[in-house]
């Protein structure tokens, strides 16, 4: 399991790596001057001269790469000076010389050229609308299509087994951004008489009296079902196809010979040992979701990762849309991990050492 698990990081380490170089690569070629939109249009040149140097841009795009590279990854060159402890938050490991130390530190995403705070304090006031948002839309993908797929396995070969096996088609096959317009039109447009719901809106608003801010739940309804729509439609078909499978089994037959009720073969026989594969996909699509939060939270409006990221990209803000970017990676990376270990831990046919 260690040599499993050592394997799976190393080759996440490399994909970030990968991201990081593809992604920079491709902000290369877009068009805008970063010290420019630091600076403002007003700037002067000496002004700018100055801004560039203190970015690196002065520097070829090789080493812009490997400054940033050395910035992000926890372990780092860096020099023991007054700057540099002000700037990174580090331990030294290995003291090369004054200038060049070996050291550890929390990974350092640089500043907003447009807002001018830390990439690292932007992400974490987006994170938490964001994993609200993911959470909700995957718990409520849970209870209904774990529930969608008992019944249609149950009523099997049935027009409800028919009509919800179509739907879930369609589910699985529209694109997100395509059902929250549909959903936008739909519950806080034609039916906002009705829903009271908004086109756009976040977790949050400000009260135009106090100026504080308040919880606007109904804001995540639109949002989450838009984001669970495929989840849903992908678990309700894993859970028929997994509950037919178990269903068959003898020990199935022989619970029902022995007089048990049909809801307690269910629950206690056939869910129990239906769940395995239903979980493993339950637990990736957490990030999934954090991923197909980008299009949604833009549409909607939502204050999240995905708005900040889009936002940041727009504005050609090159170390917002890494960092978003980088973060992202890291935690679909992070769950891929975690989801292998939890579907060898459930199912004990699985060897974690014969995986690749």
């Amino acid at each position: 399991m260690i040599r499993y698990i050592t394997r799976k990081i190393i080759s996440g380490v490399l994909v970030l790596i990968g991201v990081v170089i593809l992604v920079f690569l491709l902000f290369q070629a877009l068009p805008g001057d970063s010290a420019q939109l630091t600076m403002g249009q007003r700037s002067d040149i000496e002004s700018l001269t100055a801004v560039r140097k203190d970015l690196g841009l002065d520097k070829p795009k090789y080493q812009q790469l490997l400054f940033y590279l050395n910035d992000v990854s926890p372990f780092s060159f860096n020099s023991n000076n007054a700057v540099t402890r002000t700037k990174y938050h580090f331990i030294t490991l290995i003291p090369f010389s004054k200038e060049v130390n070996l050291v550890l530190k929390f990974p350092y995403l640089r500043t907003s050229y447009q807002d001018k705070r830390s990439v690292v304090t932007l992400l974490s006031e987006a994170l938490p609308n964001t994993a609200v948002l993911a959470l909700t839309a995957l718990v409520l993908a849970t209870i209904v299509g774990i529930f969608l797929g008992i019944l249609i396995a149950v009523f099997r070969g049935t027009w409800l087994d028919k009509t919800v096996l179509v739907t879930t088609v369609l589910g699985i096959s529209a694109p997100s951004f395509f059902v929250a317009i549909i959903f936008q039109w739909l519950f806080a447009f034609v039916l906002a008489k009705y829903t009271g719901l908004h086109l756009t809106g976040s977790l949050y608003a400000i009260n135009n009296f106090t100026g504080q801010p308040v919880l606007m739940l109904s804001n995540l309804i639109i949002p989450a079902l838009t984001l669970g729509i495929r989840p849903i439609a992908i678990i309700a078909q894993l859970t028929r196809n997994s509950m037919l499978d178990v269903m068959s089994q003898d020990y199935m037959r022989t619970a029902t010979a022995k007089g048990l009720s049909k809801f307690s073969i269910i629950m206690k026989h056939g869910l129990r040992n239906a769940l395995n594969p239903v979980l493993t996909t339950i637990s990736g699509w957490l990030a999934e979701l954090l991923a197909g939060s980008f299009f949604v939270e833009t549409i909607i409006g939502w204050n999240g990762i995905g708005k900040l990221t889009v936002d940041a990209l727009e504005k050609n803000d090159f170390p917002v849309v890494m960092g978003a970017v980088l973060f992202t990676a890291t935690i679909f990376i992070m769950i891929n991990i975690l989801t292998d270990i939890l579907y060898g831990v459930l199912d004990k046919r699985i060897s974690l050492s014969s995986k690749a």
